[in-house]
C-alpha cells in the first residue's frame, strides 16, 4: 500500500451524527495521505524548519498513536506507542528516518490503527465513555471523534505547509 492508495471520499451532507463523524474523520485522515502521496521516502522525513521536528512522517507516526492511544485507551486495551514514550514524548517525530522502510513501517500502523479505530467505533454507543488515565476525565466516544476530527485538521493544516514548501504542491 502506499499513500495514493487511499481514497479520500466527501462526507455525505444530510447523514445522521455517527455518518456524519465517522465521514468527516475519515475524510481528514485520507487528506494527510494525499499530502504525502507521491513524495520519496527523504521527502517524507524532510523537516520544516530548524529546529521543529516536524516533518510529513512525522505526523503520520504521531496520528498512528493518536489513534492508537485514544481508541485502544477508550476500549480499554493496550497501547504500546512503537515511536514515543515517556522518556521521549516526540520520539514520533524525532526518530524520522527517510528510508522506504521508515515510511512502510509507519504506513502500516496508521493504517492498522485506523482500521482498528473504525472497528471499536462500530462497536459502541457514542455516549458511551472511559476514564482517560492521564487526565483522569470521562471521555465519550463522540467526544473522541470530534477530538480526532479537530487533530487531523489541525495537522493537515501543518501538512498543507510541509507539502508546499518541499516540492510547491498547494491545494487540499
Amino acid at each position: 500500500m502506499t499513500f495514493a492508495d487511499i481514497p479520500r471520499v466527501e462526507p455525505t451532507t444530510a447523514a445522521d451524527e455517527r455518518a456524519t463523524l465517522t465521514e468527516f474523520l475519515d475524510y481528514y485522515r485520507a487528506t494527510l495521505a494525499v499530502k504525502c502521496a507521491g513524495l520519496t521516502p527523504e521527502q517524507l522525513a524532510r523537516r520544516a524548519v530548524e529546529p521543529s521536528s516536524l516533518s510529513l512522517l512525522g505526523l503520520v507516526r504521531h496520528m498512528g498513536e493518536v489513534e492508537q492511544g485514544w481508541f485502544r485507551g477508550f476500549a480499554g486495551e493496550q497501547i504500546t506507542r512503537p515511536y514515543s514514550s515517556s522518556e521521549n514524548r516526540d520520539g514520533d517525530f524525532d526518530d524520522v528516518v527517510g528510508d522506504q522502510q521508515c515510511v512502510d513501517d509507519a504506513l502500516a500502523f496508521w493504517q492498522s490503527e485506523i482500521a482498528h479505530a473504525r472497528e471499536i467505533t462500530a462497536a459502541h454507543s457514542l455516549d458511551r465513555t472511559y476514564a482517560h488515565p492521564r487526565h483522569g476525565t470521562e471521555f465519550s466516544l463522540r467526544w473522541i471523534l470530534v477530538h480526532m476530527i479537530e487533530e487531523y485538521a489541525r495537522h493537515c493544516g501543518h501538512a498543507d505547509l510541509l507539502r508546499e514548501r518541499i516540492d510547491g504542491a498547494t491545494g487540499d
